[in-house]
């Protein structure tokens, strides 16, 4: 799902939640299974639609809301799915389209959406991001211990040894979610550290995980320690989620190797959030639309008007620019990036060139002079045949993952090799779990591979495979190519993706029921698997907000967030700019933007102590919703008790109190001043001082230069003028360049990222 292995299968969902709610907030219809199995629920030309409602529109003779939405079905209230109520209010439904176009005009009616699909988008990764057993983030904030982590996903295999909850207490005492009994699911499964299982989708009611992506986020974010897991030998050691003793909730909301219907998805955050979840994670996505238009947007605003903390995967769409999905200023975005562990495999081509990729095939051997024919295909099961392939080395055009090793190996292909053309740098190449010898080149060896098979009449080579993991040697952190890239497709001046985190070649938990390549055909089973995609980032940033909510229960979301932003790393672990490896084959290599790494990667020690956060609350956003001239009915669906937009942002959105800037130059336009307030968070009186950097011809004053802190809490403004010289040279229309504004002390940097466009 969210693995870029996964990303063959579909995109990701992960997300985190604080709740503070009385009631349960998803009631599934009360049915009879039996009549239900037998009577036509639906017509076979319906769909389901959500349906919104103003709550407070309900008319006083219904004495519930449930009564009220079967009045406006009559004798189809039968066909109700879910009844929301906490995130936001309304159901889902089964409705022709004629039935749905009728329903939008019933009074109290806000809005009817049409479900629509989002897809699925660790021994080493933890250290990597500076998380110390005897000091730093972990001992202070005690692990995470008693933070619930909310995951929205495909499930979980309950009896994987990172669920195990030695050592834990039991769950705080307002929980209210709990683990339901299904075919296949015992509730008795469920222990002090998985405290909560349910399943939203139709046709599966079970919250066992059958793909493998919900275990292996969810291990990820808040995996108990394991002493020894690996992979076929490879990333071998002890594992451990980044929160390794905050709690586990699993909500299912995607169908088993198909997609995640946005009704399901957004009953999981609405039972998430009443459960009373502390975050909520969600690893999938959608290609990014109107925040009106799309139900994801309006569910985490109700999440975060309850003070849920919501953390969601970008998307594997990168490195095309404004790929990014998840874009609302109330959710956090993650953009993946590699760590310092590679798992290297070599080709050696018939001319002696050498190219060294990354495989998890786990047979040692060298064919040493010994060469093998090589043949291109698509690898579509149809040009895969025994006459093209047998007893040769296929190169895939396609860059396609491991599970086409099986249909390679099923005409007698006797290898596979596939390049990533959104990949530059072997470093960040995805090791995919071959079951026969294969590889995976990124784009620059790849293209070497191509020029060498179009400079001969017959191709060969021979493979190198030592098996070994190999750490500390490679540059990292880098962007991942596939790493969905900004500017914001919807509000260019929010930027995204916030963060990165580490989500190439990540280690965790797998289901049991599930293959470690994706494929129908492979038989193998494995505790553990090696995936990729932002789906992998997203469950890093959430562990760490789990560590940060231990420490701070008192802060909300978006002080969360801006402790994450601001004390983000821009360098990789050699103090050099990170790299963005989905930059073109033969391009000026350059160091990854803010459009593709925000703020930088995600440094947990530094982000339990910020100095300064950026905060915002729910009025905060619903201004930005009016700065957007939504109309009141679109405003509804975020606020339903809103009679007018009585303020917007002045200066526009750029003005949210948000922890980064963007900053447009028009023909009209060469001085742009945006207004910031910060809050102290430290327990001692500090003084901070500004500075900046920016791009030759862009003057930016900061005042006042400094900002004096007595108390705690206390707040304090700035503004920043940010002027395009005359004297400048012409940047072409839809120029970025980038730079930052850091407010310092002895202790404490909080720095901002800064991006300016040019739109002459």
């Amino acid at each position: 799902m969210a693995s870029v292995t996964s990303i063959l299968l579909r995109c990701s969902l992960l997300l985190l939640v604080l709740v503070q709610s009385t009631h349960s907030s998803v009631a599934p219809k009360p049915k009879n299974a039996i009549a239900e199995e037998h009577e036509p629920a639906h017509p076979s030309t319906s769909h389901t639609y959500i349906v919104l409602t103003n709550h407070l529109a309900k008319p006083s003779k219904f004495d519930t809301h449930e009564r009220w939405y079967a009045s406006m079905l009559g004798k189809n209230s039968n066909r109700i799915r879910y009844i929301y109520g906490t995130v936001m209010h309304g159901f889902s439904v089964r409705l022709t389209d004629g039935e749905a176009q009728r329903m939008a005009t019933v009074p109290g009616v806000s809005r009817v959406y049409k479900d629509r699909p989002y897809h699925i988008h660790t021994t080493r990764s933890p250290w990597f991001m500076g998380l110390h057993d005897d000091f730093g983030a972990w001992p202070d904030a005690e692990f995470g211990d008693g933070v619930v982590i909310g995951f929205v996903d495909t499930g979980i295999w309950p009896e994987h040894a990172s669920f195990n909850d030695a050592g834990l207490g039991p769950v705080k005492s307002t929980w209210r979610g709990k683990c339901v009994d299904s075919p296949g699911f015992n509730s008795s499964l469920c222990n002090n550290k998985l405290v909560g299982a349910k399943s939203f989708v139709t046709a599966d009611s079970s919250p066992r995980d059958v793909e493998g992506h919900g275990t292996h986020v969810s291990s990820t974010a808040a995996g108990s320690e394991v002493p020894s897991a690996d992979l076929f030998k490879f990333a071998g050691g002890r594992a451990s989620g980044v929160a390794r003793k905050a709690r586990i909730a699993m909500y299912k909301a995607c169908i088993p190797m198909k997609d995640c219907p946005d009704s399901d998805v957004a009953a999981a955050i609405d039972a998430a959030v009443s459960d009373g979840v502390d975050l909520i994670s969600i690893s999938l996505g959608d290609t990014a639309r109107p925040f009106y238009d799309d139900l994801l947007a309006v569910a985490t605003f109700g999440a975060e008007r309850r003070g849920v903390f919501v953390v969601m995967s970008g998307g594997n769409d990168g490195p095309t620019a404004s790929s990014i999905t998840n874009v609302a200023p109330w959710m956090t975005t993650v953009g993946a990036a590699t760590t310092d562990r590679v798992f290297p495999a070599t080709l050696r081509l018939g001319n002696g060139v050498v190219l060294t990729g990354q495989s998890l095939y786990n047979i040692p051997f060298s064919q040493g002079a010994g060469t093998i024919p090589l043949v291109s295909s698509d690898c579509g099961k149809y040009d895969l045949t025994p006459d093209r392939v047998m007893g040769k080395v296929v190169v895939c055009s396609q860059g396609v993952g491991a599970w086409a090793g099986f249909d390679v190996e099923r005409a007698g292909g006797a290898g596979m090799i596939s390049a990533d053309s959104r990949i530059r740098f072997g470093d960040a190449v995805r090791a995919q779990p071959f079951n026969l010898p294969g590889l995976l080149l990124s784009s620059t060896g790849g293209k070497k591979l191509a020029d060498y098979m179009s400079s001969v009449a017959y191709p060969v080579a021979s493979f190198n495979f030592t098996c070994n993991t190999v750490t500390g040697e490679n540059r990292a952190p880098m962007v991942a190519g596939f790493s969905s890239r900004g500017p914001n497709p919807i509000v260019p001046e929010i930027l995204k993706p916030d963060v990165i985190a580490p989500g190439v070649n990540i280690l965790a938990a797998w289901s049991d029921a599930a293959s470690p390549s994706g494929s129908n055909m492979d038989p193998r089973r494995v505790e553990y698997n090696i995936i990729s995609g932002t789906s992998m980032a997203c469950p890093h940033v959430a562990g760490v907000a789990a560590l940060i909510k231990k420490r701070h229960g008192d802060w909300t979301p978006a002080m969360i967030r801006s402790a994450l932003v601001t004390t983000a790393g821009p360098l990789d672990k050699n103090g050099r700019d990170i790299l963005d490896s989905g930059s073109a084959v033969g391009a000026a290599l350059t160091g990854a933007t803010p459009l593709a790494a925000g703020a930088g990667l995600v440094l947990p020690r530094l982000a339990m102590d910020p100095g300064l956060v950026y905060d915002a609350g729910a009025q905060d956003y619903v201004d930005f919703l009016c700065t957007l001239n939504y109309t009141v009915e679109q405003m509804r669906l975020f606020v339903p008790e809103l009679n007018k937009c009585d303020r917007t942002i002045p200066g526009g959105v750029a003005n949210l109190n948000h922890p980064s800037f963007v900053v447009v130059f028009d023909g009209r336009t060469r001085v742009c001043t945006l207004t910031r307030t910060v809050t102290l968070v430290s327990a001692r009186p500090e003084s901070y001082n500004v500075t900046v950097s920016a791009p030759d011809g862009v003057k930016v004053t900061v005042t006042p230069a400094t900002l004096e802190f007595r108390w705690p809490n206390e707040k304090r403004s700035y503004s920043v003028q940010f002027s395009s010289e005359a004297e400048a040279k012409v940047r072409p229309a839809g120029t970025w360049e980038f730079g930052h504004i850091a407010w310092e002390n002895r202790k404490h940097r909080v720095r901002s990222p800064v991006a300016f466009k040019w739109d002459n």
